[in-house]
């Protein structure tokens, strides 16, 4: 695309229709190729346009502003459903809690990307399916598939969100690499949000309880519910909104963090061997071992999907490609120690649900590693690394289907 862009810059259809087939593409091969042609006035003005960044606060439309505020006091009323309903929160969280947030962000981005009506249907019916099945499931504690159906639930969730997310082009890699940078970057300003929005009721009870009132059942009762509810709303109502505050924010967190996460997972593999735990024997650990996996997994998804949007170094690939073979030799003895429970114990739903996903994050860190060994040779494979990301999204999703929906029935609800 570089020389395209050189030999059609004094033609300005033809470079029109450029940007529009590829945006992200032709804006960072327009910069590399910029200081060859900075002294032609089109080029200049591409620059500006391609480069130009709004430093005030946008609150975006009274259209969206108000959306936000309707869909906000929704998911506070959902929260709070238990109440009223006299249902108990112990029966009603587990199961419901994916439904506070995600149907109601679903709906906020098939607003705002103009769904046709016929998929707003099929992505209702699909959410209303969900929420009818979750809740007529036997109320029984001790089931395995039970716990989860509810674990994986808000997992099927989020993959409607996804799709409302993404539904232009569904098999656009870039399409499905903005909605884990959009995921990243409204866990960012959401921990912001929940950060002021802590200060201030400690501010605000403290007050009230100088001048002699106890304002402390209240406020968390309401304010807090509501007020938890409505921070994921309000943080994608920032970050799409106001790109330009997370832009530079998150690709300096990853930055910080993965070599942060490289250093901590090297100490904790000498740490696992000197205190002797086994995660063979060890169900308990075993859980840990798996909650660490998918963390750093998610970690490392986040990485690269910011690191294709900042500047690219050959010492951020080389910690993102060490980190990821770490979390493959962790994966590995996870793996292996989920195969020696079967063998020993039999399959159970747990095992089964934890094998296959296992299974489905070690084939991918293998296509993410070998990319990004090519990245570290040459810094243009990350596309190679982006596309192995990307393509392999649906199989997360399918899974989830699989035990939210199948287990259960597979397993007789135990």
């Amino acid at each position: 695309m570089k020389n395209e862009i050189v030999n059609h810059i004094d033609q300005p259809k033809v470079l029109e229709k450029m940007y529009q087939d590829n945006k992200v593409n032709f804006k960072k091969e327009f910069n590399v190729v910029y200081p060859e042609i900075e002294n032609n006035p089109i080029a200049m003005v591409w620059h500006e346009r391609l480069n130009y960044e709004n430093n005030e606060i946008s609150w975006g439309s009274p259209k969206e502003l108000s959306f936000v505020i309707i869909a906000s006091l929704l998911a506070g009323f959902i929260a709070k459903i238990p109440e009223p309903l006299g249902l108990k929160p112990e029966y009603f969280y587990p199961r419901n809690i994916g439904f506070i947030i995600f149907p109601i962000l679903s709906a906020y981005f098939a607003w705002k990307n103009q769904l046709p009506t016929n998929k707003i249907r099929s992505l209702a019916l699909a959410s209303l399916a969900a929420v009818i099945y979750i809740n007529i499931l036997p109320n029984n504690t001790e089931s395995d598939t039970l716990l989860l159906s509810c674990i994986h639930l808000p997992l099927f969730l989020w993959s409607i969100l996804g799709f409302t997310f993404i539904s232009k082009n569904i098999y656009a890699v870039k399409n499905r690499l903005d909605f884990l940078r959009y995921n990243g970057d409204l866990v960012v300003i959401t921990i912001l949000i929940l950060l002021a929005g802590g200060l201030l009721t400690g501010i605000t009870i403290g007050l009230f309880t100088l001048i002699g009132f106890d304002i402390s059942n209240f406020y968390f009762e309401y304010i807090v519910v509501f007020g938890l509810a409505a921070s994921p709303i309000v943080g994608t109502y920032v970050v799409q909104t106001n790109p330009q505050l997370v832009n530079k924010v998150s690709p300096v967190i990853a930055k910080i963090f993965t070599p942060l996460v490289l250093i901590t997972l090297v100490i904790y593999l000498l740490a696992i061997m000197v205190s002797g735990k086994d995660p063979y024997k060890d169900r308990e650990f075993l859980m840990l071992f798996n909650a660490l996996l998918l963390g750093v997994m998610a970690i490392i998804l986040f990485s690269i999907a910011e690191t294709a949007r900042s500047a690219k170094s050959k010492l951020t690939f080389n910690m993102l490609f060490l980190l990821s073979v770490l979390t493959i030799i962790v994966n590995s003895i996870a793996l292996s120690a989920i195969l020696f429970r079967i063998s020993e114990w039999g399959i159970s739903p747990n095992r089964l649900a934890v094998l296959g996903g296992n299974i489905l994050i070690l084939i991918n860190l293998i296509l993410v590693s070998i990319n990004l060994f090519k990245a570290t040779k040459n810094a243009e494979k990350i596309e190679l690394v982006e596309n192995s990301i990307a393509t392999f999204l649906p199989f997360y999703s399918a899974w989830t289907i699989i035990v939210t929906f199948i287990f259960p029935f597979a397993f007789g609800f135990k």
